[in-house]
C-alpha cells in the first residue's frame, strides 16, 4: 500500500509539473516565433513539442487517478486542473488535421493550373515543388482537391477591379508589395495564425474575351512547409467572394 501511495504521488506530481512545462514551452515557441526572435518553424515545433508533453502529462495524470481511486490524494485538485489543461491542449492539436479534412500535401494554390499568375516583385521559394517533385504531380493533386477553384469574371474594367482588390487586401491586413492597376497585377503578403507565417498572393486581372469585363485569377502560396492544411484555398475562395460582393456593391 505504501509503495502504491508513493507511485500515486509521483505520477500526480509528474503530471502537474509536466503540464506546466508543456504550457511554458508552447507559449515561448509561439511568442518568440511571432516576433521573429526564432525561426517560424522552430517556434511551431516548440508548440508541437508542448503538445506532446501535454499528452504525456495527461497519461500520467490519468494513471495517478486510476492508482489512487481508492485513496485520498492531497493534490487531487491540482491534478484535475492539470489533466483538464493537458486534455484541451492535446485535443486541440489532434483536432486540427481532422478539422481541415483530407487536403493534399501541397502549398501552392491557384485558379489557373495551366498558366498560374506569376510573381514579379516577390520571389517564389526555391523548393516550391517540395512534397510533389514535379509540376505534373502538383497539378494532379491540386485538380483532385480543389476542382471548385475557378477564375472570377466581373463586369467592370480592369483598373477598377484591381483597385477593389487592393482595398480588400489592405482591409484584411495584407502587405501590398506591388500594384499595377493598368496591367491588373497585384502582389501581397498575408500573415497566418498567431505565429504569423507568411503566405504570398498574386492577382492577375485581364479583360474578358468580349472586352466587357475583367477576369480575375489568383494564386496563394506558403513560404515554408509542404502542406498548407487547406489555408491557401480557403483564402482564395474568401477573397474572390469578397471581391465579387465589393464589385456588385459599387
Amino acid at each position: 500500500m505504501a509503495e502504491q501511495s508513493r507511485w500515486k504521488g509521483r505520477l500526480a506530481n509528474g503530471s502537474i509539473k509536466l503540464t506546466l512545462v508543456a504550457v511554458v514551452v508552447a507559449a515561448l515557441g509561439l511568442i518568440l516565433a511571432r516576433y521573429d526572435l526564432v525561426p517560424k518553424l522552430t517556434g511551431f515545433m516548440a508548440f508541437l513539442s508542448g503538445g506532446l508533453l501535454a499528452a504525456l502529462a495527461l497519461l500520467l495524470g490519468l494513471a495517478a487517478l486510476l492508482i489512487g481511486r481508492q485513496q485520498a490524494l492531497p493534490s487531487r485538485g491540482k491534478l484535475l486542473a492539470a489533466i483538464a489543461v493537458s486534455l484541451l491542449f492535446a485535443g486541440f492539436l489532434v483536432s486540427r488535421p481532422m478539422a481541415n479534412g483530407d487536403v493534399p500535401a501541397i502549398h501552392d494554390i491557384t485558379t489557373d493550373l495551366a498558366n498560374p499568375p506569376q510573381f514579379e516583385a516577390i520571389k517564389l521559394r526555391e523548393d516550391n515543388l517540395a512534397g510533389v517533385g514535379t509540376v505534373e504531380n502538383w497539378r494532379k493533386l491540386h485538380a483532385a482537391a480543389y476542382a471548385d477553384l475557378r477564375p472570377l469574371e466581373i463586369a467592370r474594367p480592369v483598373a477598377q477591379v484591381t483597385a477593389d482588390a487592393v482595398r480588400l487586401a489592405e482591409a484584411q491586413g495584407w502587405q501590398i508589395v506591388k500594384s499595377d492597376p493598368a496591367r491588373g497585377h497585384v502582389e501581397a503578403t498575408a500573415s497566418v495564425s498567431f505565429i504569423r507565417f507568411k503566405d504570398d498572393v498574386v492577382l492577375r486581372i485581364v479583360p474578358t474575351q468580349d472586352g466587357a469585363g475583367s477576369r480575375v485569377d489568383m494564386r496563394s502560396t506558403s513560404r515554408i512547409g509542404v502542406s498548407d492544411l487547406g489555408v491557401n484555398a480557403k483564402r482564395i475562395r474568401a477573397f474572390l467572394q469578397a471581391l465579387r460582393e465589393a464589385s456588385a456593391a459599387s
